[in-house]
Formats: structure tokens, C-alpha cells, sequence
């Protein structure tokens, strides 16, 4: 039976009210958004990849004008010298992570910077061997794992635990992954979960599970790739090991731009940690002697091993800037809102059909993102219905679609109208 106290003239009253409320709303004038049929298109996949800030290309047009300029005297002579680049994101980044300055650097992209990171903190020693994640994790994590398993002289199908859900939302509650570790506590040398899990957009209990994970006596690491720039992180103060994330989604620094990663404070004066060492994480008063001992820095540079991808780093800049000038906290209020919104956007659309078309399989822990079960008998067409008329979302086999309103760019009106483009399309699929 239809929910009477939603109507589509109320959702659309309610889009205005919010949007006319919203302290974020102009900053959606500071990105580029694809056009269909000369008007914006509806993008619901920052989680994938975000949009183009508009000053992404005057960023990196200024290094491509020191570069003619200056060629490789750009490196000390650049208007932002090349040599130390990277240090213009730190500070931007380790207030969206939560962290110290010294504990965060910008570098690589996130499965290479995972595999340098377990160099250091996955070191199998007698019965301690495994490694904790949770299922499904992101394929690439899966595959990083297990090679880092082999590489070890483990095997996989001994000494990977995977955390699977045994509810059909994939949800898996934190109880239960902190119940695992406890039982294979004497055998755990690693847990390296999604902070943000990809396929659920459930948000774990970072803080809690470290804590599990350190009384079983094992390293904790983060994969934040859906994490970062979408949700509050506090990660000294939840006492994280070590995290690493990409850039290119809530971040919008373009298409397989610079990664990141964390390393805690307590770990940065251990010179017993075993890193994968070059150039550019020794001590950068030395760096151009060209010395042939490793000088480790005490900071998270220490895992650096490349000079800096300049280009790169200059589009993620630009969009650290734009964040730089609001909170995570009111981020993530606004999510929070888009989320609510659209949630009760898509129950107006089932009641209005009298059946259960789409379910929701994101818990009440979320980010900027509702991944949403089909209940069509073409799901994928209807998914490429969309497409066609001008909603960009992203799509996981078997039925599932991913909608992430992102509060940087997306209104409350951009849910509305979603809700027409489906009123619209939906007759041909039920």
C-alpha cells in the first residue's frame, strides 16, 4: 500500500527546502559534470570516480608552464618547486584522515602502496601467520593478500580468513569480525579491512576492530579507497597502524591519480621496521648526495620510493583545496541528508508500483552511498535505462546498483529527479 505522506509534489518540496538550506550548496559550481541532451547528467558515482573540479586544469597547467619554462630546474625553481610538491597535499589530507601531518605522504596508488605497507607490517612468525579481511572485499585486496601470502612461502587457503556475511545484504556486523579475531588470535599476524566496504557501503567500526586486533596481538591496517574524503576518519586517535587509500573517487583528483597513505606516529621512530627503501624516502637533506646507505626519514615519507608524480598530485591538490575550506564533519551531515533523502525517494517509487522494486542493502552506517538490490527481471537493462537517460550510477553483478550523492557536487534536487527519470522508465521493466 502507497505511503501517503510521500508524493512526488512533497518530494519535490522537500529537494527545494533542503537545497535553499544547505551551507554546501554552491559548492556544486566548482565542478564539471557531463552533459545529456545539454543539460547536466544526474552523476551518482563519485564512489567510482569523482568529478573534475574546475580548477583542475589551471593546477596542472602551471606545472606544464614550469616544466617548458624551467625543464629540470622545475625540481627547485618551479612557482611550486617539484622536489618537496608532495608536501602541499600533507597537511590537506591528514586533516580529511585524521592524522598528523608527519604521519601522512602522497605517493604511488593504493594496491602498490598496500603491498609496500604489508612489507612492513605483515611479518608471519611461527603459528602467527594469517591475515584477516572481510568478504566481499574489493578483488584487488583479495589478490594483494594472497600474493603477499605466497610471497611469504604461505598458502592462501591456510592462512587467509575471510569474514563472510551470512545475511543476504552482505552485511557483516562488527561483533562479528572482532569475534573472529579473538578466535584466531594465537594464529593472526594481520587484519586489513575496507573501512568502507565497496559492494555494501557498510562503514566498520574502525576504532573497535584495531582495538580487537591489537589485543589478539596482530598489526591492523585500513583500506580507506571508499573511506577518504566521504566519511569522518580519526586515525591516530583510533590508534590505526597503517592505512592506505586512492584519491580518484570522493577525493577528485582524476582517473588513477596519486594514492595515499598512514603510518601511526608510535611506529615512525622504529627503524626496526622493515620497508622497501628508495630514493625518496631517505633523509631529503641527503637525498642529492647520492649516498649508498638508506638514511630512513621518521615520518610516514620513510615509504616513499619514487620522486613524485607531479601531474597528478596537481590535480589532487586542487580538489584538497576545495576541501581544505570545509570539515569532514559538515560533509558528512550533508551525506547523511542526500542519503535519508534518496532512501525515501526510492520507498516513494516502490509504493508507487505496489511492489518491492528496489531493496536497500546499506545499513543505518553508511557514507555518501545506498548500494540497491534490483528486483526487475532485466536489472542490467534497467541500469543501462538509466544511463541513457542521463543518470550515471554504477552497476556490481548480479542486481546490484551502487547511487552515491556525494555532498561536494550533488543536490537534493539531482534525487528528485531521479525519481522522475525512474517513474518514467520503470513501466517497461514491471
Amino acid at each position: 500500500m502507497m505511503n501517503k505522506t510521500i508524493s512526488l509534489q512533497s518530494l519535490k518540496e522537500k529537494a527545494k527546502q533542503l537545497d535553499q538550506s544547505d551551507k554546501l550548496a554552491s559548492y556544486r559550481q566548482k565542478f564539471l559534470f557531463p552533459q545529456h541532451q545539454g543539460k547536466n547528467v544526474l552523476y551518482f558515482t563519485g564512489n567510482s570516480l569523482g568529478l573534475q573540479p574546475i580548477t583542475t586544469k589551471e593546477y596542472i597547467l602551471q606545472e606544464l608552464e614550469d616544466w617548458a619554462k624551467y625543464g629540470v630546474e622545475g625540481h627547485f625553481y618551479a612557482r611550486h618547486p617539484w622536489f618537496s610538491y608532495h608536501e602541499l597535499l600533507t597537511p590537506k589530507m591528514a586533516k580529511i584522515v585524521g592524522a598528523l601531518p608527519e604521519e601522512v605522504v602522497m605517493m604511488n596508488q593504493l594496491t602498490s602502496n598496500l603491498h609496500f605497507l604489508m612489507a612492513s607490517f605483515y611479518r608471519p612468525q611461527g603459528k602467527k601467520r594469517k591475515i584477516l579481511i572481510e568478504f566481499p572485499a574489493f578483488p584487488s585486496d583479495v589478490y594483494a593478500v594472497q600474493s603477499q601470502i605466497k610471497w611469504h612461502g604461505g598458502n592462501p587457503d591456510e592462512d587467509l580468513i575471510m569474514v563472510k556475511s551470512e545475511r543476504p545484504d552482505f552485511v557483516i556486523e562488527d561483533e562479528k569480525i572482532i569475534s573472529v579475531i579473538e578466535k584466531h588470535k594465537d594464529e593472526l599476524a594481520l587484519v586489513l579491512i575496507g573501512g568502507v566496504n565497496y559492494l555494501s557501503g557498510q562503514v566498520f567500526d574502525i576504532a573497535k576492530i584495531t582495538e580487537a586486533a591489537h589485543k589478539a596481538g596482530s598489526y591492523c591496517g585500513w583500506d580507506l579507497a571508499h573511506a577518504a574524503g566521504n566519511i569522518e576518519l580519526h586515525l591516530h586517535d583510533w590508534n590505526v597502524d597503517f592505512a592506505a587509500w586512492c584519491s580518484y573517487k570522493y577525493l577528485n583528483s582524476g582517473p588513477g591519480s596519486v594514492g595515499g597513505i598512514f603510518v601511526h606516529q608510535k611506529h615512525l621512530n622504529n627503524f626496526d621496521l622493515p620497508v622497501l627503501a628508495g630514493w625518496w624516502g631517505t633523509d631529503k637533506k641527503e637525498r642529492f648526495k647520492m649516498k649508498p646507505i638508506f638514511e630512513p626519514m621518521p615520518t610516514a615519507e620513510r615509504w616513499q620510493v619514487s620522486n613524485a608524480p607531479i601531474l597528478s598530485m596537481a590535480a589532487c591538490l586542487a580538489s584538497l583545496d576545495i576541501f581544505d575550506t570545509t570539515t569532514m564533519s559538515d560533509l558528512s551531515q550533508k551525506s547523511k541528508q542526500l542519503t535519508t533523502f534518496l532512501e525515501e525517494t526510492l520507498e516513494f517509487i516502490n509504493d508507487t508500483f505496489g511492489k518491492k522494486i528496489f531493496n536497500i542493502i546499506t545499513p543505518e552506517n553508511r557514507g555518501s552511498q545506498l548500494s540497491i538490490v534490483c528486483n526487475v527481471d532485466q536489472p542490467k537493462n534497467l541500469f543501462q535505462s538509466l544511463i541513457n537517460n542521463g543518470v550515471i550510477a554504477d552497476w556490481r553483478d548480479p542486481n546490484v546498483i551502487r547511487l552515491a550523492p556525494v555532498p561536494l557536487y550533488n543536490s537534493f534536487e539531482d534525487i528528485y529527479n531521479l525519481a522522475l527519470v525512474l517513474q518514467n522508465i520503470l513501466p517497461n521493466y514491471v
